[in-house]
């Protein structure tokens, strides 16, 4: 490392400590951090699904290219993106999350820049993984890592509010898209995608982030750190990911993450086409989304304050239980009011499923390897996120309806609800008896 790059990096430093000493004194730090994760979840918009959806029908006309095999791209970038997740979740506990997030972000900038340039199949793909890979999987694990580290007693309450980042993603991204590639084409639309990224996120995680409260004296909450506590990384616990893949709870854990990822996955990708096979009308099948995204943003600080107050292996356990009422309750949907209900109790379950992904993995693991072992959650989430579509798809093309599908697909979350009763803290991880 030569002096000038020493010297930038303590000048750097410098300027983070004075913004730190300038705010902690107004309210605890981690509220902060908070807001720079919720950010970095909205920036990760570029990445995920609810974006792409707005281009599909552009980029298929221009390069030539059937909506089959832009899907089919799509799904096979999402795979091989997931199975870099561990890699990332390495790097984190290395390096830390806000310098994985800035390396992260830059990256994210130019896979914009790239996919912009596309012109075929193969560079579509990879354009697909990249961006999945980047902001889809690697960023929201850097945002859920740091709201992790920051916060204990209140985390559920804390990554609930992270998620409605997601939320905010949801209700900009695709508008935003859609006028841009309107406006100026889908090629710039995504430059513009690219610099937005850069702009919106660099300068809070140049400025602002820490990696642990350890780091500047403080423990999770915002409690002090006693002398005797220590402080640095050495005071951080936690189990390393071959300890945690030999626990009953990552199988507990990571079923039950499985399920909700594969089957919100399933809903999302063909709600509309199922409700209009059950004799809804388009127009009506197509607002289920808006309604879903109120009731999510609506409870989702209410399911955070649960996951905080109440024992977690029962909170986990009705979220798999909501996850049933979804699948079921959409087979039963025929009407404008049975469309709403079902928007509300879907909606619920996304508040449920956001919030576990980044509460699960501290909550019985510890902190202090918790990038590796989060990869690999985050991983297994998205593989069955990828392959959840498929049941439903078959039964389509084969007997016309996914009725009896959708219901045979509830015992996944149903059998994981049963197994939720066995799971325990394994031994090494310090938590609060209520939530045992």
């Amino acid at each position: 490392m030569t002096s000038r790059t020493r010297t930038r990096q303590g000048t750097e430093r410098s300027v983070r400590a004075a913004v730190f000493d300038a705010l902690a004194p107004r309210w605890f730090y981690g509220w902060t951090i908070l807001a720079v994760a919720a950010l970095a979840i909205f920036v990760s918009g570029p990445g995920q699904s609810h974006t792409f959806s707005v281009f599909v029908g552009p980029i298929g006309r221009e390069l030539g290219i059937s909506n089959a095999s832009i899907a089919s791209a799509y799904g096979l970038a999402t795979v091989a993106a997931a199975f870099l997740l561990p890699f990332i979740g390495r790097l984190v506990d290395r390096y830390g999350p806000r310098r994985m997030t800035l390396v992260v972000v830059l990256l994210l900038g130019v896979a914009c820049l790239a996919f912009a340039a596309a012109t075929n199949v193969v560079w579509l793909t990879l354009g697909f993984a990249a961006l999945r890979f980047f902001g889809q999987g690697s960023l929201m694990l850097n945002s859920a890592n740091l709201v992790s580290q920051w916060f204990s007693r209140r985390r559920g309450f804390a990554l609930s509010l992270m998620a409605l980042g997601f939320a905010a993603s949801m209700a900009a991204h695709p508008p935003l898209g859609q006028y841009l590639a309107t406006t100026i084409g889908w090629r710039q639309a995504w430059v513009v995608l690219g610099v937005l990224t850069w702009a919106l996120m660099l300068p809070p995680v140049l400025l602002l982030v820490w990696d642990k409260p350890e780091d500047r004296g403080l423990a999770p909450d915002g409690a002090p750190v006693t002398p005797q506590e220590g402080s640095g990384p050495t005071s951080v616990s936690g189990l390393t990911r071959r300890e945690a893949l030999r626990t009953p709870a990552f199988y507990i854990v990571t079923a039950g993450w499985f399920a909700m990822a594969m089957l919100v996955t399933t809903l999302h990708f063909y709600q509309v086409t199922i409700l209009k096979a059950q004799g809804v009308a388009p127009e009506v099948a197509a607002r289920v989304f808006p309604v879903s995204a109120l009731a999510m943003v609506v409870t989702m600080p209410f399911v955070g304050r649960m996951f905080d107050g109440f024992r977690t292996r029962r909170v986990f356990a009705l979220a798999l239980l909501v996850m049933v009422g979804s699948l079921v309750g959409v087979t039963l949907v025929h009407d404008v009011v049975t469309s709403v209900l079902y928007a509300i109790v879907f909606g619920i379950n996304n508040a449920f499923s956001m919030t576990m992904f980044g509460y699960v993995w501290p909550r019985y693991f510890g902190r202090r390897h918790l990038g590796s072992i989060q990869g690999v959650g985050q991983m297994i989430g998205v593989v069955g996120a990828s392959l959840g579509p498929l049941p439903v798809g078959v039964a389509f093309d084969v007997v016309g309806s996914a009725t009896l599908t959708l219901r045979l697909l509830a015992l996944i979350p149903a059998g994981c609800m049963i197994a939720a009763a066995f799971l325990r803290t394994p031994a090494g991880v310090a938590v609060n008896e209520r939530l045992e």
